[in-house]
């Protein structure tokens, strides 16, 4: 990794990832699989100079997420994550 990179944080990536999920993810809590830190998207460092997003741990660099969108079609690769937690819409109470 070049560290001439300039990098967003996790939030840049909200416009991408609302095309996968219907909450936002940028406030959801995931856990990196290379060195256990527990963080907000939003805190992840994100690479935009490549084909799609890279999401890289703000602690030790490790990749949590790739997003590439090729002809119509996500490729969403969270495998650096060991979870990704978001909270749950509330529920209507029934009549």
């Amino acid at each position: 990794m070049s560290a001439s990179m300039d990098y967003l944080d996790g939030n840049a990536a909200a416009g991408e990832l609302s095309k996968v999920f219907a909450v936002d993810v940028t406030s959801a809590e995931g856990q990196c699989a290379n060195c256990g830190a527990k963080k907000r998207f939003a805190e992840a460092h994100l690479y935009m100079q490549c084909p799609g997003l890279i999401a890289r741990c703000p602690l030790c660099g490790h990749v949590l997420l790739r997003c590439s969108n090729i002809r119509g079609r996500v490729f969403l690769d969270l495998r650096g994550m060991t979870y990704l937690s978001v909270e749950a819409a509330p529920q209507e109470a029934s009549n």
